[in-house]
């Protein structure tokens, strides 16, 4: 199949990540106060949805007649919209306002102005965990933490808004100082950190040799459009046919396209099942694309909690067809497909429009994917390397590596990610 008949075919269905009811309900909603092309739009509709709308119209007249204050028609409309997508009960599916939607497209070029941290929503507070700080980022020079949550931005508790409310506020302008609330473990106090936001350029593929040049190790901190072609070039630069082995590290990636995540899996493997995609209006299995450039070279990957979505499907991928040994923790468990689409008033909404499986049909929906050898993350006082990273060159060089016995904690069944650098994509997997 080639490239572009491939893109036009998964684009479809995963088109934009990491955000029509929906849109009927704002055609409707400015079908009153909109020019005549909308209005018209509205009265196409079922007589039946009409109905089916009265107690809104009847509230929203009601309130504008009788409320003490006078009322921002923007707000309440962006409330209904948020309202009806929290309905759904999917934390995948949701309302954008305009400034947020920009700020998520933005991430996804790999450049963005923020702190530099990959979060998810805390279910306990309501606030956003930092599930991982980018290396020399604002957030590690102020001393942030993975495993902080924020529950205030400017003084303000924000642990009643969305995720991606929050980090419309955590963002801001290069330059610009934002002072963050942050609930720490162990400790009985809100922390204070005042963090200066910077341009945070988000390569998406690095590389480096190691172990005196014989194990290849590369990077990979999202899934953007190019990644594969990256990923290729980093391949070809390492030589990575005659190496004593590869380490492809998704530690902290939350995602992005899915069309992205075949590419890179592809790249290991000449041919197979890469993933399986399951919805109401899709059904579809994808081959490798053939044409690898490293089909044969010994490849462990790493990963942990802040692997999610792409990164989880390559790495379901490569251990279904026994092309990879999975070395790290338990990845986040983000199954499913979302298509974003542009509102017309600068907003976006996501959608979940699909389930997907590894190769043998396994859903990583709330479980995520178990790795092989199972190691915590620690930094070795000796080496002053992570001991994650210290296993899988031990295992490259023919090294017995044990799992070490760890009590893993129960499936969290609300969980989302997100980062600062992307949303899920494809809109498929996410991001502050």
């Amino acid at each position: 199949m080639s490239r572009e008949r491939f893109y036009r075919k998964v684009m479809t269905a995963s088109a934009t990540i990491l955000f029509g009811l929906t849109v009927f309900m704002l055609g409707y909603l400015w079908g009153t106060y909109a020019p005549d092309g909308l209005a018209q739009a509205q009265s196409s509709q079922p007589a039946q949805t009409e109905e089916l709308f009265k107690p809104f119209w009847e509230t929203w007249t009601l309130l504008h007649e009788n409320y003490v204050e006078p009322l921002d028609d923007t707000e309440l409309m962006e409330g209904a919209l948020t309202g009806m997508m929290e309905a759904v009960g999917d934390p995948h599916t949701d309302y954008m306002n305009p400034d947020t939607f920009a700020h998520v497209n933005a991430a996804m070029n790999g450049a963005y102005e923020g702190i530099g941290a990959t979060v998810r929503q805390d279910e306990a507070t309501g606030g956003l965990e930092l599930v991982s700080i980018m290396d020399d980022s604002p957030a590690e020079e102020a001393g942030l933490l993975p495993g902080d949550v924020i529950v205030e931005v400017e003084g303000e508790d924000v642990t009643g808004l969305t995720q991606n409310e929050i980090i419309a506020q955590v963002r801001g302008p290069a330059g610009s100082t934002v002072n963050l609330g942050i609930q720490r473990a162990d400790v009985d106090r809100i922390l204070q950190f005042e963090v200066e936001r910077r341009r945070i350029s988000v390569p998406s593929v690095t590389y480096e040799l190691l172990d005196d040049g014989e194990i290849g190790y590369i990077r990979l901190s999202q899934f953007e459009f190019g990644t594969a072609d990256a990923l290729r070039d980093a391949l070809t630069a390492l030589d990575a046919n005659n190496l004593k082995g590869l380490i492809l590290d998704v530690r902290g990636d939350p995602g992005g396209y899915l069309t992205t995540a075949i590419e890179v899996a592809s790249a290991f493997v000449e041919d197979g099942t890469v993933v399986i995609e399951k919805g109401p209006q899709r059904d579809y299995t994808y081959q490798a694309l053939g044409n690898p450039i490293a089909p044969d070279v010994p490849l462990v990957v790493l990963v942990d909690a802040g692997s999610a979505s792409a990164s989880e499907l390559i790495s379901g991928a490569l251990q279904d067809l026994g092309r990879a040994t999975i070395v790290g923790m338990p990845t986040f468990g983000k199954g499913s497909v979302q298509t974003w689409h542009t509102l017309s008033n600068g907003g976006g909404i996501r959608i979940t429009i699909s389930r997907w499986y590894t190769p043998e049909g396994r859903s990583v929906s709330e479980v995520g994917i178990e790795p092989d050898i199972l190691i915590p993350f620690n930094v070795n006082a000796l080496s002053g390397q992570d001991t994650q990273l210290q296993a899988a060159i031990q295992l490259l060089n023919g090294v017995e590596v044990r799992s070490a016995e760890i009590d893993l904690p129960e499936a969290d069944e609300a969980r989302t990610v997100e980062a600062e650098q992307t949303p899920e994509a494809e809109p498929e997997f996410e991001a502050p």
